[in-house]
């Protein structure tokens, strides 16, 4: 078996692992302001402005503060919004539950192969803890929580991404140094999260992210590819494969290393 310096392999969960914003985050979000009786509604288009947001409550707030200010007057604002984010949360566990929800091409086949590696495997992503396990139950397997030493998730830190806080939570954790691993993300925000942290940092563009501002990742992609369906590079250097298995993640890592 090779030997990597990598030692670790942290996922963001949103757009990274599946694509869940679009159709499921978003409508949860819409059956819960139904559900309160609200005529909050975030089509497609709005949903794509409102990520520059991280974090969900954070996301109904900044929406109300432009479309609905009667909303945040009220003395109870603050609780209307943690009861919206906990019904958001029921509505998207239940797409989540009903396998509505795919893992992106090449995620279950990376993170099998780092298993059978010995590689170390966490997550670090501003979603709540019980879409993360609900994801990861549902999409790899029954005890998949299991598989990943850290979960870095919800509230665990109080400053959300492009804040590393998540990141260095991690990594403490781990009891890693940033040098022994590698991050996977899909935003502007998360890359500046995983890269203020010190971490190489592989990009896989989600539909709301292409285009955004991904200066110092180690490559760009469309996806980590499957046996028969390349990865589309947007920037990088796939160093002759087709598709991202280990070992190039370990020569991009190492490329990041001996840059710094």
């Amino acid at each position: 078996m090779l030997r990597f310096m990598l030692e670790a392999l942290i996922f963001d969960v949103d757009g990274t692992l599946a694509d869940t914003e679009r159709d499921g985050h978003r409508p949860a979000f819409n059956a819960a302001f139904a559900e309160a009786g609200l005529d909050w509604h975030w089509d497609a288009t709005l949903y794509g402005e409102l990520l520059a947001v991280t974090g969900g409550k954070e996301r109904m707030r900044f929406y109300a503060e432009g479309h609905d200010r009667e909303f945040l007057r009220q003395p109870d604002a603050e609780a209307r919004i943690k009861f919206l984010h906990a019904a958001k949360t029921r509505h998207y566990l239940a797409l989540l539950e009903a396998g509505g929800i795919p893992l992106l091409p090449g995620v279950r086949r990376l993170i099998e192969a780092a298993r059978d590696a010995g590689l170390r495997l966490a997550i670090a992503t501003t979603t709540t803890p019980e879409n993360v396990t609900t994801l990861l139950r549902a999409s790899l397997a029954p005890d998949a929580v299991s598989w990943f030493e850290a979960i870095g998730a919800g509230d665990v830190v109080p400053a959300k991404k492009p804040a590393p806080d998540i990141y260095r939570w991690v990594l403490e954790e781990l009891r890693l140094p940033a040098a022994a691993c590698l991050a996977l993300e899909d935003s502007a925000n998360g890359l500046k999260a995983s890269l203020g942290a010190g971490l190489a940092t592989l990009v896989t563009e989600s539909e709301y992210s292409h285009g955004h501002d991904f200066s110092g990742a180690v490559a760009v992609l469309s996806d980590l590819g499957e046996p028969g369906w390349p990865s589309v590079v947007r920037c990088g250097n796939m160093h002759g494969k087709a598709m991202v298995d280990l070992e190039l993640l370990s020569t991009w890592h190492q490329e990041f290393i001996s840059k710094k």
